[in-house]
C-alpha cells in the first residue's frame, strides 16, 4: 500500500513539467523531413560533410559491406576491420600515436575519465566543461575542483595541493561562448605537477583543421591526451579518444563505456572515413569555416569565437525562443542556449557556420539574422 504522504510519480512529473513551463524551458521534439528548405544553422554539420555524396555513398557501402550494425561489442565480435582502418586515419590525421572509437562522443568522453580516475585521483574541471564530462567525473568518484573559466593560476593551485594522482579537463574549443582554451599553458602546468591533460576537441577538429592541440604543437605529447567526435565537421557519429598505445590498451580493457557497448555502426564509420579524407584534401573547407565566422560575427556585432558557433546573448529565455522562431518562419533554423544548459545563466541564440551553405542562402541567412538580433537582442 502507498504511503499516504509519498508523491506519486505521476504528479511528480507533472509538477516538473509546470516548472519548466513556468521558466520557459520546456524543450520539444520536432522531427524534419529528409528534403527540408529551411536552411539549417543549428546543426554541427560545421563543413556540410553529413550529406556529401561522397560521405553518403561511403556509409551505405560500409552498411552493404559490413551490416546494418556491428553486430556485437568490440571485445566480442564487434571490432571490423573498419574500425581499424578509421582508428589509423584518425590518429595519423591529429599526430597521435593511436585512436579508438566508440559509438558516441559522449561514450568516448565518459570512458577516458571513468577508465582513469577513481577515488585516489584529483580532477581538476575547467567550469565551462561539457555535460558529459561532468557526468564522466561523477561516474569516476574521484575528487574533483572546478575552477574558474580558462584559469590556469586557478588550475596550477589545485594541482599543488593534491598528492593525488591528477587529471585536467578543457575543451578545445567551448561550446557556449566559442571561446578558445589556453592549450599551451594548461599543459605546461600539467607537465609541472605530473598530471595529465585531456582536451576534448568537438569544436576543434574539422574547424581548425587537425584540432588546436595539434596547432599548438601538442600532438603526441604524452601528458596530453584528446577526445573528439565524429558527429560535428566530420559529418557522422560516433567519438574517439588519441593517445598512446599504452592509453588505448588500457581503454579496451577497463572502459565500461567501450567493453559493454556494442562497436560503432559501419555506416558512421564508412561515412567518416570518407569525410576524414574530404578534409584532408579540401584544407579550404575550414578556411571558409573561419571567413563567414568573422563575418557574421561583425554583422551582428558580437566578438567572433574560436570556433563555428556564434552565441548571441538574448534577455531572457522567453524572448530567445521568440527570436528563434521568428528566424524560423523566415526559413532560417538557429538554436537556442537557455539555464541550465549555458554555464552563466544567460539565455543566446546559438548560431552555428557550415561551410556547405550556397553563397546565396548564407547571405540571405545573414539578413534574417541581423534583422532578427536587432529585433529581440
Amino acid at each position: 500500500m502507498r504511503h499516504p504522504d509519498r508523491t506519486t510519480w505521476t504528479d511528480w512529473l507533472a509538477a516538473q513539467a509546470a516548472t519548466r513551463d513556468a521558466a520557459g524551458l520546456r524543450r520539444t521534439l520536432r522531427p524534419r523531413p529528409a528534403a527540408d528548405d529551411t536552411v539549417d544553422l543549428a546543426g554541427n554539420d560545421y563543413l556540410g560533410l553529413s550529406r556529401d555524396p561522397i560521405v553518403t555513398a561511403a556509409a551505405a557501402d560500409a552498411a552493404l559491406m559490413w551490416g546494418a550494425g556491428a553486430g556485437a561489442s568490440r571485445l566480442v565480435t564487434g571490432s571490423l576491420r573498419l574500425h581499424e582502418q578509421l582508428e589509423s586515419e584518425l590518429a595519423g590525421y591529429l599526430g597521435q600515436p593511436a585512436a579508438l572509437v566508440f559509438s558516441t562522443g559522449y561514450h568516448a568522453n565518459l570512458a577516458i575519465v571513468s577508465a582513469l580516475a577513481d577515488r585516489d585521483t584529483l580532477v581538476v574541471s575547467d567550469a565551462h566543461i561539457h555535460a558529459s564530462l561532468v557526468d564522466a567525473v561523477r561516474l569516476s568518484r574521484a575528487e574533483l575542483v572546478v575552477v574558474p573559466h580558462s584559469d590556469v593560476t586557478a588550475v596550477s593551485a589545485a594541482l599543488a595541493g593534491s598528492d593525488k594522482r591528477a587529471i585536467v579537463l578543457a575543451e578545445s574549443v567551448y561550446s557556449v561562448l566559442g571561446d578558445e582554451a589556453p592549450l599551451t599553458d594548461l599543459a605546461a602546468v600539467a607537465a609541472e605537477h605530473d598530471a595529465l591533460l585531456v582536451v576534448d576537441e568537438a569544436h576543434g577538429l574539422g574547424v581548425h583543421g587537425a584540432g588546436l592541440v595539434h596547432a599548438h604543437g601538442l600532438a603526441g605529447v604524452p601528458h596530453v591526451v584528446v577526445t573528439a567526435t565524429l558527429s560535428k565537421a566530420l559529418g557522422s557519429q560516433g567519438g574517439a579518444v588519441l593517445g598512446s598505445p599504452k592509453l588505448i590498451d588500457h581503454l579496451v580493457n577497463r572502459a565500461r563505456p567501450f567493453i559493454f557497448d556494442t562497436g560503432l555502426a559501419p555506416a558512421a564509420a564508412g561515412g567518416a572515413l570518407a569525410a576524414l579524407g574530404i578534409l584532408r584534401e579540401h584544407p579550404e573547407l575550414p578556411d571558409l569555416v573561419r571567413r563567414r565566422v568573422l563575418d557574421l560575427a561583425a554583422a551582428l556585432g558580437v566578438e567572433p569565437p574560436a570556433g563555428a558557433v556564434l552565441s548571441v546573448p538574448m534577455p531572457s529565455p522567453q524572448v530567445a525562443v521568440a527570436a528563434q522562431a521568428e528566424a524560423l518562419a523566415h526559413g532560417l533554423r538557429v538554436g537556442c542556449f537557455r539555464p541550465p544548459s549555458v554555464p552563466d545563466g544567460v539565455s543566446r541564440l546559438r548560431i552555428t557556420v557550415n561551410a556547405g551553405i550556397s553563397d546565396d542562402d548564407w547571405a540571405r541567412a545573414t539578413e534574417v539574422l541581423v534583422a532578427v538580433v536587432k529585433e529581440h537582442g
